[in-house]
């Protein structure tokens, strides 16, 4: 992976064979995430290098980080729950993301033209950071597939070993079970992973 921020912006994340050819995504979007480093840059945000990503950062907190992927390329925000969205621009990342937190671009040209709104929910951010505020701790209950209720209900000691989980590990089960649309892939899977849950561990756990 890159050690230096600039790379990024000419190589890539170094993440991908595709890294440092003309198919990678950063060279695809290249314009419009140069526009996003300038206009993040501009609002006084500290640029860092995490994840092999640029990082932008404000009061000691991550701010917002700047990705590419083939078919689009985007600016998330940390601590998204506390996001007013005025506009209402933010997406969510996908199906198990809590709440709205990243403004998704599928032209370089789209820039520049929300530059306005970009710079705003920045520095909206940026005073959550400077006040300390963070977003509430919440607690979702897990809505379990029926798949896994009705073997529980009937394999107690994977039921008592399920819910002696920590949340998280539940989720992982949750999420992986829930992306087969097929009750007989599911059935199949809660199969592989007993002896996972009865050890304690989670879903993506070795």
């Amino acid at each position: 992976m890159i050690t230096n921020i600039a790379d990024f912006f000419v190589k890539g994340c170094g993440r991908c064979e595709r890294f440092d050819t003309p198919d990678c995504s950063a060279r695809l979007w290249n314009s419009g995430l140069l526009e996003l480093r300038r206009i993040c840059r501009a609002t006084g945000l500290q640029e860092t290098l995490k994840w092999a990503h640029p990082c932008y950062m404000h009061s000691d907190r991550n701010i917002a980080i700047i990705g590419a992927t083939r078919n689009d390329f985007r600016l998330s925000f940390f601590h998204a729950a506390l996001m007013k969205d005025p506009e209402g621009i933010l997406e969510k990342q996908g199906p198990n993301t809590p709440h709205p937190d990243m403004l998704r671009f599928t032209e370089n040209s789209q820039v520049a033209k929300q530059e306005k709104f970009i710079m705003a929910y920045l520095r909206e951010a940026m005073g959550y950071a400077e006040l300390g505020i963070k977003p509430p701790k919440e607690q979702r209950e897990l809505e379990l597939p029926d798949e896994l209720i009705e073997v529980m209900t009937t394999d107690l000691e994977l039921a008592e070993a399920f819910h002696r989980l920590t949340p998280g590990r539940q989720k992982s089960y949750v999420i992986s079970l829930n992306s087969a649309k097929n009750p007989a892939t599911r059935f199949s899977r809660i199969a592989k992973f007993r002896e996972k849950i009865l050890a304690g561990k989670g879903a993506l756990d070795r």
